[in-house]
């Protein structure tokens, strides 16, 4: 929704004051150059990405979507770990070996749907519940891993992102290609008249225009949506991987998840009550 308000926004404010003093808005409309700048782009994308376009694709959707980790996600999250590490206290690692080896028909997993539907999630909490059960790192060898894991995660997830931002400092390059090449074509124009040489020269003119704004109104603010939905996806491994380290160090689960809630941004942190409140409620 954001994204379509702020196209029309932009459009209206540029467009609008272009023609309240006298421009035509037909000029700007020159098929062959917008061909010539986003062909040209593209092509080079496609070099420079190559198998990894699958996930641009699979990715560019996720644009014009609201973000998946809210408050509720977030709920959700945080009262999981607190029932997890609440069992492991009470009864030890070995009584989440069932609940971990086979989430998806756990009843303690079943219970909070939301995070459930994360498959990536799920596999991370459970692929390092599992080695804490096995007992056989410690927590600076698992810390480690986890590091090294959060890392590899968030570079894959930056892939779309920085296709858009790539593509978008690609464009006015291309812009200018197809504002010299449209000066070739005037320059072999001489013999026509004044007036038609200026129609050629405000067309080549064009292609300069129209790489910068598709750039910098319209490409551009995509890649940093996405590379704001990859740094999303990756502070939620973080959180869980202090709270797990909390745990792991000998935190009561009340202190650990605590922990992990301090990692979240304000605006998404839900307060002490509030999740006092929603573990409170799951247990009944």
């Amino acid at each position: 929704m954001f994204v379509i308000i702020g196209y029309i926004f932009m459009s209206a404010c540029i467009f609008g004051a272009y023609a309240a003093h006298g421009g035509h808005l037909g000029v700007l409309w020159q098929p062959s150059e917008i061909v010539i700048i986003f062909g040209g782009g593209l092509g080079a994308m496609v070099v420079a990405y190559g198998p990894k376009l699958k996930d641009v694709l699979k990715a560019t959707p996720a644009i014009f979507k609201g973000s998946s980790y809210t408050r509720a996600f977030y709920l959700d999250l945080y009262a999981l770990l607190f029932e997890i590490l609440a069992k492991v206290r009470k009864e030890g690692l070995m009584s989440i070996e069932g609940d971990v080896e086979t989430p998806d028909s756990s009843p303690m997993f079943a219970k909070y749907p939301i995070v459930s539907m994360d498959h990536h999630v799920i596999e991370f909490i459970c692929d390092y519940l599992r080695l804490m059960v096995g007992g056989n790192l410690n927590a600076f060898e698992i810390e480690n891993l986890m590091d090294v894991e959060i890392e590899t995660h968030h570079h894959e997830a930056e892939v779309p992102g920085s296709f858009y931002v790539k593509l978008a400092d690609a464009l006015p390059a291309f812009g200018i290609v197809a504002a010299v090449m449209g000066v070739v074509h005037t320059m072999g124009s001489l013999h026509l008249p004044p007036s038609e040489l200026g129609k050629l020269i405000g067309a080549a003119l064009v292609g300069t225009f129209m790489g910068i704004l598709l750039a910098y109104g319209f490409v551009g603010p995509l890649g940093a949506i996405l590379e704001n939905k990859a740094n999303e996806s990756t502070r939620v491994f973080q959180t869980i991987k202090v709270t797990l380290l909390a745990s792991l160090n000998g935190y009561a689960p009340q202190v650990a998840v605590e922990f992990g809630r301090k990692v979240m941004e304000s605006h998404m942190r839900p307060s002490f009550s509030e999740l006092e409140e929603y573990v409170k409620s799951k247990k009944g």
